[in-house]
């Protein structure tokens, strides 16, 4: 199958990657707009650090899409909401959708 099909990222979402703190608080790349699928469901994920917290949305994006933790995402409603996990779901050639899975506060 390979990459998600273009079809199902119905929505635009607004990605500010994070880049570190600096004195003045996070610091962030300047936003960039990428294809998205939006599933606004809230459910319990592990962070970083191996805390339950609560995902309050779940955004999918093509595979090379870099959208690291404590990055700033907004969603289509107008959301501005964190980044608490990304992960990449790469079937090394096998016929599944590969895609990169990111939660939000």
């Amino acid at each position: 199958m390979g990459v998600i099909p273009g079809f199902v990222l119905v929505h635009t979402v607004t990605i500010e990657a994070y880049l570190g703190d600096s004195a003045h608080g996070p610091r962030y790349a300047a936003p960039v707009t990428a294809r998205a699928l939006v599933e606004e469901t809230v459910r319990a994920v592990r962070n970083a650090q191996g805390e339950e917290v609560v995902a309050s949305t779940t955004v999918y994006l093509l595979p090379g899409q870099s959208c690291p933790p404590e990055s700033r995402v907004t969603t289509p409603s107008g959301r501005a909401a964190s980044v608490i996990t990304s992960a990449l779901h790469d079937g090394g050639g096998l016929p599944t959708p590969d895609h990169r899975e990111v939660t939000l506060t």
